[in-house]
């Protein structure tokens, strides 16, 4: 088989792949609306350079 996998193998593979991107997705997500919110947190406080 390719790369020496069984065929089972790269259905294994094929399903971690498409149950971890999803996650993914949502966690970058959830990183960016984080960051955005302690930006605006920090805006407006004594001593803030930017």
């Amino acid at each position: 088989m390719f790369l020496g996998l069984q065929w089972y193998w790269w259905l294994v593979i094929g399903a971690a792949l498409a149950i971890s991107i999803p996650f993914k997705v949502k966690l970058m997500k959830w990183w960016s609306k984080r960051q955005q919110e302690q930006k605006a947190s920090r805006r407006g406080k004594w001593g803030d350079d930017e």
